[in-house]
C-alpha cells in the first residue's frame, strides 16, 4: 500500500469545491481545508508508488482551480 498527503493551492474561492471534488476520487480517503500556506490537503491511498502517482498527475493536478501541489510522501509503519 501506497500513502501520501497532497498539499494544494486552489483559486481564490474555489477551495470548497475542490474538496468536494476530491472526495469523489476514489483514492483520496480524506481531503480538508486548511489555513495557512495551503488551502487543502488531501489524504491518498493506493496498491502502489504508480498509482498514486497517476492519480495525483491525472486526477488531481488536472483540475482547472488548482494553482500548485506539493506531495509529500509517506511510509505506513
Amino acid at each position: 500500500m501506497a500513502l501520501a498527503f497532497v498539499l494544494i493551492n486552489t483559486e481564490i474561492g474555489a477551495e470548497e469545491d475542490v474538496v468536494a471534488t476530491l472526495k469523489n476520487i476514489e483514492e483520496v480517503k480524506e481531503a480538508y481545508l486548511a489555513y495557512g500556506v495551503y488551502d487543502i490537503v488531501a489524504k491518498i491511498e493506493a496498491p502502489d508508488m504508480e498509482t498514486i502517482k497517476r492519480v495525483i498527475s491525472e486526477k488531481i493536478r488536472a483540475l482547472k482551480a488548482i494553482k500548485t501541489t506539493t506531495t509529500m510522501i509517506a511510509q505506513l509503519p
